[in-house]
């Protein structure tokens, strides 16, 4: 199930992040060793929370069936006015790779952003060699648009990322 993060769910995230770590440690950001705490979560969770309610993003969590979270998809960096554009984020837990989830998920997220955002645009960017991720991207209607270099600081180095976008309202 997709649903919006709220913050009740700082433990549950962090024992996801924790589970996870060597799994997403390609892919994300360098982290400080305080992020791998439940205490960090606690401390920074309502953060997401407050930009889900003042609309600058839409942060969500997937959650299994026994309630446990299995992953993030991140809606941010919402701009209105002309460009009416949202940044897309996702990861899911290892053991749930491979099954289509994510890609079912991103597909809500697309939906919610054009039916109930009234977002115009969605942009994502991978590293050129996530072919799991691109391949999620393309299921979902995203096509490539660009080649950006040295576009986020990714696992401690500056890296290349190749830019998909999904236009919503034509």
């Amino acid at each position: 199930m997709l649903r919006e993060l709220t913050k009740d769910d700082a433990v549950a995230v962090a024992h996801a992040y924790i589970r996870n770590r060597e799994h997403l440690a390609p892919w994300d950001p360098a982290r400080p060793d305080e992020f791998w705490t439940e205490q960090w979560h606690k401390d920074r969770l309502w953060v997401q929370v407050l930009a889900n309610t003042n609309g600058s993003a839409l942060h969500t969590v997937l959650e299994a069936p026994d309630g446990e979270i299995v992953g993030r998809l991140n809606l941010t960096d919402i701009v209105r006015g002309a460009f009416e554009n949202g940044h897309v984020g996702y990861w899911i837990d290892a053991r749930y790779t491979g099954r289509g989830l994510m890609s079912a998920a991103l597909e809500a997220l697309v939906a919610h952003a054009r039916d109930e955002l009234g977002l115009h645009r969605l942009q994502a960017a991978t590293l050129p060699h996530n072919a799991a991720s691109q391949a999620v991207l393309r299921r979902v209607g995203f096509e490539k648009i660009g080649y950006a270099p040295s576009y986020l600081k990714i696992a401690g180095e500056w890296q290349d990322h190749i830019v998909f976008q999904r236009i919503l309202h034509g």
